[in-house]
């Protein structure tokens, strides 16, 4: 716009120019004529000199309005050009700002109505943009919240196969980074295999597709409801594939310690109690006559009777530390109290296989805690221990801490636990080792029980195991919060 002013300008200067350079050989060839006739008229002489003076000097005042004539034309055809294209100047620097994205600019021209006119135009365009674009922002913000809300991981894949949305539950559950996602073909993610053939059936047939599908993310079974469906644009314009992933493993993991519970429970009541209904019957038939034979069949009703005992105790313990509403009796705790009673209560049997405790234990620390729900987790976790660790062992017992819990690890040299096992080992009646578990007296409901307990602490407990090696098992409490 400044250059097309610049233009016009030197086209008025030049025209102006011309026309008072007309103007001046006019009047120069005219006003000397009839002065010459004025004079000759009214009878003055004038000789040759006199009238070369007159030209002379009549040229150089015609030459001098001449010029002043010019410089004020200039100067005044410069202020028209400028005050008429200043305003379309500020307008299509305006436009040149929306285009570019800046809804916020807004024209300041003023001028003829027409000026106005389009001024007001353009404000009003850069408004309705700008009201486009805070509708735009905020409906890009609510789809953002939602998708990474959802609460099942989802992907969306373009016509290309690259990724182009993607939300942080995908991410996690694969242990992705957004800069490894975004804009990548999804070939290249390593998503199980099973995942890329779901989505290239999608891709192929460009219909919805649903299908429940097991994969292994870090050894870990997962279970997981997939939903694919193309994703249609205007006219018909296909875009990509949208892929959902809902991840049913805790349903399905529930539904089955659902059926193992109710096979467990029947089988380990079905043992003491046939035991128990064999063994009366038989002294029913006579068998009591025998004195020794008496003796010894009772002891064996005696002993399945308090495995019975014991399995229903650990039953309804169980069944408590479930209830909605449990809670325990939080208060400042010392754990190396804890683990000196547990202590006590287990050396009579860690004497019975010849096996010693080591206490590593560099300081004290204090825990919110409640004591006897405290030693009920040790006891059992060192109880466990010396079950399934062979004689003449050792049993290490450390206390530490970090910023947010006291940690307490019971470590054994016993028979170890298979990767493949730790994730169940916290299920009820699961057993590693089920002749030696069942043998020693356990119900299988132990580390269920200790479970519930340390979740009821608002702790968490880690298992660190090696075939062959041994077991650590890792406790974390809340340390006592201090008070101002």
């Amino acid at each position: 716009m400044r250059s097309y002013g610049n233009k016009l300008f030197l086209f008025y200067i030049i025209l102006t120019g011309s026309v008072l350079a007309v103007l001046g050989f006019v009047l120069g060839q005219l006003f000397p004529f009839y002065i010459v006739n004025y004079f000759s008229e009214n009878n003055i002489d004038l000789d040759t000199d006199q009238i070369d003076y007159i030209k002379k000097q009549f040229a150089f005042i015609i030459t001098f309005l001449l010029v002043v004539s010019f410089i004020l034309i200039c100067l005044i055809n410069g202020k028209l050009i400028r005050n008429l294209l200043d305003p379309i100047e500020n307008i299509t620097q305006t436009a040149r700002e929306l285009t570019k994205g800046n809804y916020r600019s807004r024209a300041f021209a003023v001028g003829p109505a027409n000026i106005v006119e389009l001024r007001n135009s353009v404000n009003l365009l850069a408004r309705n943009l700008q009201e486009i674009e805070k509708i735009r922002e905020i409906e890009n913000e609510r789809l953002k919240t939602l998708i990474e809300n959802m609460g099942s991981a989802l992907i969306m894949i373009d016509r290309e196969a690259t990724v182009s949305i993607v939300n942080r539950q995908f991410l996690d559950g694969f242990q992705l980074d957004l800069d490894e996602v975004k804009d990548k073909n999804f070939l290249t993610l390593g998503l199980p295999k099973r995942i890329e053939e779901f989505i290239d059936h999608v891709f192929l047939t460009e219909l919805p597709y649903r299908k429940q599908i097991e994969i292994e993310v870090n050894q870990e079974i997962q279970y997981k409801q997939i939903y694919g469906a193309p994703v249609v644009g205007e006219h018909g314009r296909w875009l990509g594939v949208v892929i959902v992933m809902h991840d049913i493993s805790e349903l399905i993991r529930l539904e089955q310690i659902r059926k193992d519970f109710v096979a467990n429970v029947s089988h380990e009541l079905r043992t003491p109690i046939t035991s128990i209904k064999g063994f009366s019957e038989t002294l029913l038939d006579g068998a009591f006559k025998d004195e020794k034979m008496l003796i010894s069949f009772l002891d064996i009703i005696h002993q399945e009777s308090n495995r019975l005992q014991m399995l229903i105790e650990d039953l309804l313990e169980l069944s408590r530390l479930e209830q909605h509403g449990f809670s325990v009796k939080i208060m400042p705790t010392s754990l190396q109290e804890v683990l000196i009673r547990a202590v006590e209560l287990t050396s009579p049997r860690l004497d019975e296989k010849n096996m010693q405790f080591n206490v590593d234990i560099a300081r004290d620390v204090t825990v919110a805690g409640d004591f006897n729900r405290l030693i009920q987790i040790f006891t059992n976790l060192i109880t466990n221990a010396i079950t399934y660790s062979p004689e003449n062992t050792t049993i290490t017992l450390r206390i530490k801490k970090n910023d947010e819990y006291g940690i307490v690890e019971v470590e054994d040299e016993g028979m170890g636990i298979d990767k493949s096992e730790i994730a169940r080992v916290f299920e009820r009646f699961y057993r590693v080792d089920k002749a030696r578990s069942r043998n020693s007296g356990g119900t299988g409901l132990g580390l269920a029980i200790v479970k519930h307990i340390i979740e009821a602490h608002y702790g968490k407990i880690q298992v660190n195991s090696t075939v062959g090696k041994g077991t650590c098992m890792i406790v974390y409490i809340p340390l006592r919060k201090k008070r101002n």
